[in-house]
């Protein structure tokens, strides 16, 4: 595999399959979906009865692969951002399918966020850690997760590689049913450790970086020496042959900064820049203004179309402008205590893993009127949500039961 590539105009036309021209991605009663490449440009085709159930997230995919650039193309495939699976595969097969049924009214948890540890250091005490989910509970939700449909399980929140059994759950999941990736603070980062991520099929290892002030970011990471962890498990991921992503959030507070970590981004190598919106805890703290956005859709398409550089992700665009907002719609967030919630964002819990299944809890977000219903803002930049945020008493313990804020 090629690693360097990240322009399909460099895109080996002899290098099987994709030099087939037309390569199939799926094929089912009623429908048959296929890979176009013609010169420099790949196309996804459908053909058959299913066509236009599928047609609508097809053309969102091929206007991704005409008019940007790719964060990693190898021999074999192409992977248009970290946040999607490889074109081919049999993970991508199960987007197609996802989508079908979104677009015939049936919502799939597409993305499961699971918080492996509460741990952001070791200093944390042995009966706070032993609250988190056993081992047995992450597997079965895990199994639970894939039978739903979800085709990208990301291990977040603290830093998972403290989590001991970290690379058993990345092989434990079907390669051929999702992908996964994983964030990193940096901890104790090392060539093993990175070595190791790559030989059980880590999709992409995720690393945020706030500021490039390294006094700044340390001091938000509340950790002195955080940001030369940070940056030095980015080289070292590189060095090792995985896919490499540096994140970050964005407010009012910090927007100003995006183009120099763009700049740190593309020096230090990574594939992919992912910037993420900030999220509120409450109504008084500052949310990014449509003026904001403006900027960061500007900044998004003018590196995403130039041909140089890396590439730039954004849920401003992803999620205002290509799919809508993801949480509890197609997206869900398991904490290290085993709360489910639709989004890491949200204070409020739809149940625990510990006594629920996932299918049911699932299904108890998708009851809710609000998740029912369209929108282009995540809950928290919602003023409708956040007035179910106002309803929380003010010394309860989060994430709040949502039924209780709730009136239907």
């Amino acid at each position: 595999m090629t690693f360097a590539k990240k322009d399909i105009s460099d895109f080996p036309l002899s290098s099987p399959p994709l030099d087939e021209r037309n390569i199939e991605i799926l094929s089912v009663p009623g429908l048959s979906v296929n890979l176009q490449h013609v010169g420099n440009t790949l196309k996804i085709t459908a053909t058959g009865t299913l066509k236009r159930v599928c047609n609508p997230i097809l053309k969102k995919i091929n206007s991704r692969l005409q008019e940007e650039k790719l964060a990693l193309v190898q021999e074999d495939r192409v992977i248009a951002s970290a946040w999607l699976p490889p074109i081919p595969s049999s993970v991508f097969k199960r987007l197609i399918l996802a989508e079908m049924q979104i677009a015939l009214g049936k919502y799939i948890p597409e993305t499961i966020s699971i918080e492996l540890t509460c741990q952001n250091s070791y200093r944390y005490p042995p009966e706070i850690i032993s609250e988190e989910m056993d081992k047995g509970t992450i597997k079965r939700i895990i199994n639970e997760a894939l039978e739903l449909g979800t085709f990208i399980i990301t291990f977040t929140e603290n830093d998972p590689l403290l989590r001991e059994e970290i690379f058993e759950f990345i092989k434990y999941v079907d390669k051929k049913r999702a992908i996964v990736n994983c964030s990193t603070w940096g901890t104790d980062f090392s060539r093993e450790i990175a070595c190791r991520l790559k030989e059980e099929e880590l999709h992409s290892i995720m690393v945020a970086i706030y500021s490039t002030n390294p006094q700044k970011h340390d001091a938000i990471r509340k950790s002195e020496g955080a940001y030369e962890r940070a940056t030095s498990a980015i080289k070292i991921a590189l060095e090792a042959g995985l896919m490499v992503v540096m994140t970050t959030h964005v407010s009012p507070s910090n927007i100003h900064e995006l183009p120099a970590l763009y700049d740190l981004a593309s020096e230090l190598g990574v594939h992919e820049f992912s910037v993420w919106e900030a999220m509120p805890k409450s109504r008084e703290e500052p949310v990014l203004t449509e003026e904001n956005r403006k900027y960061i859709l500007g900044m998004y398409h003018r590196i995403n179309s130039s041909r140089e550089g890396i590439r730039m992700f954004s849920n401003t665009y992803f999620e205002g402008h290509m799919l809508g907002a993801m949480a509890g719609r197609r997206w869900m967030h398991i904490t290290a205590y085993g709360d489910v919630k639709p989004s890491p964002y949200i204070p409020f819990n739809f149940g625990n893993v510990k006594e629920k299944s996932l299918k049911e809890i699932w299904q108890k977000i998708r009851g809710y009127p609000y998740f029912q219903s369209q929108n282009n803002l995540t809950p928290m930049h919602d003023p409708d949500f956040i007035e179910l945020v106002d309803r929380i008493p003010a010394e309860a313990k989060l994430p709040y039961p949502f039924e209780k804020v709730y009136k239907r």
